[in-house]
């Protein structure tokens, strides 16, 4: 569930303020570094909310900016001191996706095209547990169950009866027919894909084999969308070694046509519902 205080998105908000700041002092982060006798990409990860941010980083910063108003700093500061608080995926040590994971409990919607495999938050016990090892193949076996708890836990900012998160998911056919542990995992999972489906606020479109060429081809992502206006949306690429987290306005809206043209070209929510029901009875038929 969404906590009070989200670490990351208190980040992210914090570094948008102090970007704002330097630009309207008409500084470069090159001229704040020298100023500051840091590196120049320390002050553009305090910027993308990559980072921590110290309260003395940000009595710093306000300094050279020559923020006059007490109050700015002070809620500046408070900022800094709730960025470092732990949300709830830190109880389970180091998780290289916890910056993802931060901006996912908090969004209102999230978008998702996936091309090879079902999305974490719609998958079950059974599937995360092949999926997990097979692309991650040196991962220590504590290291497996921990990933596992964690994609379970995760789940719950679907269903949150508060607030549940607002999820589209465009899957092309290949995640459907792939095997992935046993074709009884694929029937129980596509069972429970089609069963999320029908959620009001979970929509599941399949782009089939026969749709041909389509936007998706150069690789999958997401878009992540939040209630605060402050909050601007982000585009999400996984990646092996780093992630990339896009969050400038060209850069969203591209990828946001992108998705439109995938939504266009895939098949309705209850056409797709029918799709992934025959692929599970093909996995049960398989079966023998």
């Amino acid at each position: 569930m969404a906590s009070s205080v989200n670490p990351t998105v208190r980040r992210r908000r914090l570094g948008q303020e102090l970007r704002r700041l330097r630009e309207l002092k008409g500084m470069t982060a090159e001229e704040v570094a020298e100023k500051l006798l840091v590196s120049q990409s320390k002050i553009s990860r305090l910027e993308n909310g990559r980072r921590s941010i110290s309260q003395r980083d940000v009595r710093d910063l306000c300094a050279v900016y020559e923020v006059e108003d007490h109050r700015i700093v002070d809620s500046l500061m408070q900022m800094a001191k709730d960025s470092r608080q732990q949300g709830w995926w830190h109880a389970f040590g180091d998780i290289p996706y916890s910056v993802y994971i931060g901006l996912e409990t908090e969004a209102a919607s999230l978008r998702i095209y996936e091309s090879l495999l079902v999305p974490g938050l719609l998958q079950t016990p059974g599937y995360a547990e092949a999926v997990i090892p097979g692309t991650v193949p040196e991962l220590a076996p504590d290291h497996l169950e921990k990933r596992i708890q964690v994609r379970m836990r995760r789940q719950e900012r679907v269903n949150d009866p508060e607030r549940p998160l607002r999820l589209w998911v465009v899957l092309d056919e290949s995640a459907l027919r792939r095997v992935v542990g046993s074709h009884l995992i694929m029937r129980e999972q596509l069972d429970h894909l089609v069963e999320m489906s029908q959620l009001p606020h979970v929509t599941v479109q399949v782009l089939p084999y026969h749709t041909g060429a389509h936007a998706g081809m150069s690789g999958t992502f997401s878009i992540l969308e939040f209630d605060d206006a402050s909050d601007s949306s982000v585009v999400y690429i996984e990646g092996v070694t780093s992630d990339l987290y896009l969050e400038k306005t060209n850069d969203v809206h591209k990828y946001t046509i992108m998705y439109e043209h995938l939504r266009a070209q895939a098949l309705s929510a209850e056409q797709s519902r029918e799709f992934i029901a025959n692929a599970a009875k093909s996995h049960a038929d398989a079966m023998g």
